[in-house]
C-alpha cells in the first residue's frame, strides 16, 4: 500500500468519520470537533500504526474513544447556564464591592514603606505634579519619580498577594447578606 499524505487521508475518510460522529453526538458542531480531534490524533500518533491497512479501523476506533472520553468529562463536569443556577449564586451589591475595594486599597497603601507611600498619595490622590511633590518633600524630581515607581511596584505586589483574600471577603459578605435576607 502506498503511503498516503495527511491531506489524502483526510480527503478519503473525512465524510465517513463525520457521519459517524454525527450519529454519536446528534450535533453538527460537536461532530466537526470530534472529527477534527480524530485527525489531530492521527497527525500526532498515526506514525505508530504498524499495519497501514488498518487505518480506517484506527480512525473510527479513535473517534469513538474520543466521544466516550468527552462524555465521561461532561458527566464529571456538567455545564450549567447562568439562568439555571442563578438562584444559587451569592448576591453581591455594588456597595459591597466599593467597601471592599476601598478597604483593600487603604490596607495596601498602609503596607507600603512610608518614604514610598507619601509621594504615591500626593501624586495619585492629591493630584500634585512631580515638581510640586519634590518641593513639598524637599527632594529631587528624579527621586520622586523613582519612589513613585517603587511604590507602584510594592502596591502591585501587595494587591496581587491579597487578591485571593479579597475574593473570599466578597463571598463571605455575599453569604452574610443572603443569610440575612437582603
Amino acid at each position: 500500500m502506498l503511503e498516503l499524505s495527511f491531506e489524502e487521508i483526510v480527503d478519503k475518510h473525512y465524510t465517513m468519520l463525520y457521519r459517524f460522529a454525527l450519529t454519536l453526538t446528534h450535533n453538527e458542531a460537536n461532530a466537526c470537533d470530534l472529527t477534527q480531534q480524530t485527525f489531530y490524533k492521527w497527525a500526532t500518533k498515526g506514525h505508530q500504526l504498524r499495519d497501514k491497512k488498518k487505518l480506517k479501523a484506527w480512525l473510527f476506533t479513535t473517534l469513538h474513544r474520543e466521544f466516550l472520553s468527552t462524555k465521561r468529562f461532561e458527566k464529571r463536569h456538567p455545564h450549567y447556564t447562568v439562568e439555571v443556577v442563578e438562584s444559587e449564586l451569592p448576591t453581591v451589591t455594588a456597595d459591597m464591592v466599593s467597601r471592599i475595594d476601598s478597604g483593600v486599597a487603604v490596607q495596601a497603601l498602609e503596607r507600603i514603606e512610608e518614604h514610598f507611600r507619601v509621594p504615591l498619595v500626593l501624586f495619585h490622590l492629591e493630584d500634585y505634579s512631580y515638581k510640586e511633590i519634590a518641593e513639598i518633600l524637599e527632594i529631587p524630581i528624579g527621586t520622586v519619580m523613582s519612589r513613585l515607581s517603587r511604590a507602584r511596584n510594592q502596591l502591585l505586589k501587595i494587591l496581587t498577594d491579597s487578591e485571593k483574600e479579597c475574593e473570599s471577603k466578597i463571598i463571605s459578605l455575599a453569604q452574610q447578606a443572603k443569610s440575612q435576607g437582603q
